[in-house]
């Protein structure tokens, strides 16, 4: 990054190849380019900054190839020769608007992008307050962002869960699913949560720390079996992030007129292939209740929502501890951090911390 005198000129990943299947990082057909990028004055109301954290969401994989037609999907997507988006933290170099000044830190959900700098419209930017506790600002990204959000909507509006429930919940380890864990815990007050992670480490974390009643390990030869028998009573809210063998297996489990609440598909997000469900008739003999939704749609409740979840941070009963993993990269690493997701190395929030 160079910037004696404007103009700035910055490193930015730009998508320079839809895949099909999992994204390419090297070699002809690789998906994303690194390139250099001279940027514009400033114009009234907008914000240059230097960007400290990328945000890793396994649902970017859908901004650059999805089987949504694009007029569909609920952002607009990358388009080709566009730099790659994500959400970010960074600190203001300069600044247009009467809103923000030089040092100040702000995010962005999702309208920002993988560069060392970025120009922004003060209009979408949140400045971060310090949070409780000294708990660092990047949980704004994780925690207490999109996916805290996610995981309290999805629960408590999309699922309408309550305290007499059965509540089941993959990816129970990553970032939605580890504060939705602890959300039905220690929130709701569920009668019974059940996550279900990757490896038996991730579980022992879901259980031991964020204080889920059973975890279970897809992973296991015997997953089927050990999702039986931490089911006696089966189920009244399943809190999808994977799809595919995971949540063909919960449909056995569902009762009667039982709710999934669907906030991701990370299982088919890097195959070429068609999700294959051989148990989907259980949606229709057990009456299932299938609810799809984003975060964005409980945007008029982000500040009660926030307001709550930082409080239970603040008191003690959410445990964010462990619950990030933040690595630090220059940019030319980012779309390799990114891809860790897809493959479980992180706990909890992943984030790239940006050095230079």
């Amino acid at each position: 990054m160079t910037s004696a005198n404007p103009p700035y000129t910055t490193k930015q990943w730009i998508l320079a190849s839809k895949p099909l299947g999992a994204p390419i990082l090297e070699g002809p057909d690789a998906t994303f380019k690194l390139q250099t990028t001279t940027l514009p004055s400033l114009n009234e109301g907008q914000v240059l900054c230097k960007v400290r954290y990328f945000s890793n969401d396994t649902g970017l994989r859908n901004f650059i190839q999805s089987s949504v037609a694009p007029e569909r999907f609920y952002v607009p997507t990358v388009p080709l020769g566009s730099p790659m988006r994500s959400g970010i933290i960074a600190e203001v170099v300069e600044s247009a608007s009467p809103n923000f000044k030089t040092g100040d830190l702000v995010m962005d959900f999702h309208l920002g992008i993988w560069s060392e700098l970025v120009i922004l419209d003060a209009a979408n930017c949140q400045p971060l307050a310090p949070l409780p506790g000294d708990l660092p600002l990047t949980h704004y990204l994780g925690a207490f962002g999109a996916s805290g959000i996610a995981a309290y909507g999805g629960l408590y509006f999309a699922a309408e869960a309550k305290p007499e429930h059965t509540i089941v919940i993959s990816a129970a380890a990553g970032a939605t699913g580890s504060m939705a864990i602890q959300i039905a815990v220690k929130l709701l007050g569920a009668k019974r949560v059940i996550g279900i992670a990757g490896s038996d480490e991730k579980c022992a974390w879901v259980r031991d720390q964020l204080g889920a009643h059973e975890c279970i390990n897809y992973k296991s030869p015997t997953f089927v079996q050990d999702l039986k028998a931490v089911t006696p009573d089966e189920v009244d809210v399943y809190f999808d992030n994977v799809g595919g063998s995971v949540l063909d297996a919960m449909l056995t489990r569902m009762k009667r007129f039982g709710t999934v609440a669907v906030c991701g598909a990370v299982s088919s997000y890097n195959s070429g292939e068609p999700m294959a469900l051989s148990n989907w008739f259980e949606v229709i003999s057990m009456r299932i209740n299938i609810r799809g939704f984003i975060m964005l749609d409980y945007m008029e409740k982000i500040p009660t929502i926030l307001g709550e979840l930082i409080g239970a941070a603040a008191d003690g009963r959410i445990k964010l501890q462990d619950g990030e993993t933040v690595v630090e990269a220059p940019i030319e690493d980012q779309p390799r951090v990114w891809m860790q997701l897809f493959s479980g190395q992180n706990q909890g929030k992943l984030l790239t911390k940006l050095i230079v």
